[in-house]
């Protein structure tokens, strides 16, 4: 990150943070999820998916919409393989649904070394990459996906949205390696359309072959922008296409209808969710080079990768790292200037003291 930021504690974030979910009817174990979350996220400079994005998701398709059920109990379906749990979040917080789908897939993966969870009914659970992160800290390999909460997405050589921008992400626990886990996290669309609504405010064009208008055709003007093309033509489309199959398998419905819920009542509208836990021992065949165990193998395949001219390329998950060592350095949470302003929003919203700027430290 750079540039001026506002210091904010974590617990002054939590705290608010929790308020806004309670007041919105969500119980103590999702709001709590919901702030942890949320710091996450901040702590790891990941502006997209903070506690504003949720909380306007929220708004948008979920406590307020209908899409989420405050309160909402989840059920494990009954199944024969004992390392694949299936729920029925029933509409719960996304966050609270996702840890505890973590933690259960990290559990299945301690007895059996691969451990999954599908989740039907589901709520967006945001910023994918934090909970692989949170998992890779912990030790192990974990990959998950969703169906994102729009379909607006064109498949490749399409005119019509029919996908969400539907993103994979993969963490590795590489800390002994590199310092950091990598974690390669990444929606399948070229921008996001968060994206196309800020080069509309700032009266920027779109890049080629990221957005399409009304008729379908490919436009680089985002105010004629109304759905997105995936990334890499083919490539992207068919990644995306991995979200809406596992979701399909699993329970999930018609992508176009996805939190529209006034269309097609008798359908489903919710995203899934797909965990997978491995183990790392699991997967050594005990078989290194040159005398290496496992640790030392990822490391001498680490290095080679970035020796020869390569030290300069970024690690995924390298500026993620980066951004949270810079936050512990100040020893809080960095927000800019808006996002305050945004937050005190959230505050009134629910009867809370507002962030006073002037009583706010700076960071670089």
């Amino acid at each position: 990150m750079s540039g001026s930021y506002y210091l904010v504690s974590e617990e002054q974030h939590n705290a608010l943070v929790r308020a806004a979910y309670s007041h919105r009817g969500f119980d103590g174990s999702e709001a709590e999820a919901a702030a942890r979350f949320s710091a996450y996220a901040a702590r790891h400079g990941i502006r997209t998916h903070n506690a504003i994005k949720a909380l306007h998701l929220d708004h948008l398709f979920g406590s307020g919409a209908g899409g989420c059920v405050p309160g909402a109990k989840i059920e494990k379906r009954a199944g024969r393989f004992g390392a694949v749990e299936v729920w029925n979040a029933n509409r719960k917080l996304g966050q609270a649904t996702a840890y505890a789908a973590l933690d259960a897939a990290i559990a299945l993966a301690d007895r059996y070394g691969v451990g999954i969870v599908c989740v039907d009914n589901a709520f967006h659970y945001l910023w994918g990459g934090g909970y692989v992160m949170d998992a890779a800290q912990r030790g192990y390999i974990a990959y998950t996906n969703c169906t994102a909460a729009l379909a607006e997405v064109v498949p490749f050589g399409g005119k019509t949205p029919k996908l969400g921008t539907n993103p994979h992400s993969w963490g590795f626990p590489t800390q002994d390696a590199v310092g950091f886990p990598i974690v390669v996290d990444w929606a399948t669309s070229v921008v996001a359309m968060g994206r196309v609504q800020q080069f509309a405010r700032e009266g920027k064009s779109l890049p080629p072959n990221a957005a399409v208008d009304r008729e379908g055709n490919p436009t680089t003007d985002p105010n004629a922008a109304v759905a997105l093309l995936p990334f890499g033509a083919h490539k992207g489309y068919g990644l995306s296409l991995i979200n809406e199959l596992t979701a399909a398998y699993t329970g999930g419905s018609i992508p176009t209808i996805r939190s529209r819920w006034d269309q097609r009542p008798e359908e489903k509208h919710t995203p899934c969710f797909y965990f997978q836990v491995i183990h790392p021992e699991a997967m050594s065949s005990g078989d290194f080079a040159m005398g290496r165990n496992q640790k030392e193998n990822v490391e001498a395949v680490i290095r080679d990768i970035l020796k020869d001219g390569n030290s300069n390329c970024i690690l995924p998950g390298q500026i993620e790292a980066e951004a949270a060592k810079q936050s512990d350095r100040c020893g809080g949470l960095l927000f800019t200037d808006a996002e305050i302003d945004a937050f005190n929003a959230i505050a009134r919203e629910c009867g809370q003291p507002e962030w006073n700027k002037h009583a706010l430290s700076r960071a670089e």
